[in-house]
């Protein structure tokens, strides 16, 4: 079955970096559009970046463009998130993200706390 496990979350002071990982199995992970998606205490969840099958072509959303840098990994079944410039707004637990015949499939979540 479809499984999305995402890793390095952690506390960053403001201005820091930190980088994501979502180890994906259980489907054709090189035909799959892969996303990061965040929530924040008290917010909706909200999408950051997605990385198409076709693996030059990304998306970002206007909060994050410019400082986050999506990329996947298709030997690894990996897809990567690079988090640079990190404010405290950009606390909130993210989570991979996969579309699969039909089915929205999540991981669990890792948090990122940007604090000082």
């Amino acid at each position: 079955q479809v499984q999305l496990v995402e890793s390095g979350g952690g506390l960053v002071q403001p201005g820091g970096s930190l980088r994501l990982s979502c180890a994906a199995s259980g489907f054709s992970f090189r035909y799959a559009d892969l996303s990061w998606y965040r929530q924040a205490p008290g917010k909706e969840r909200e999408l950051v970046a997605t990385v198409f099958s076709t693996p030059e072509l990304v998306n970002y959303a206007d909060s994050v463009k410019d400082r986050f840098i999506i990329s996947r990994d298709n030997a690894k079944n990996t897809v990567t998130l690079e988090m640079n410039s990190l404010k405290p707004e950009d606390t909130a637990v993210y989570y991979c993200h996969t579309i699969r015949l039909g089915g929205h499939y999540w991981g669990k979540g890792t948090l990122v706390t940007v604090s000082s």
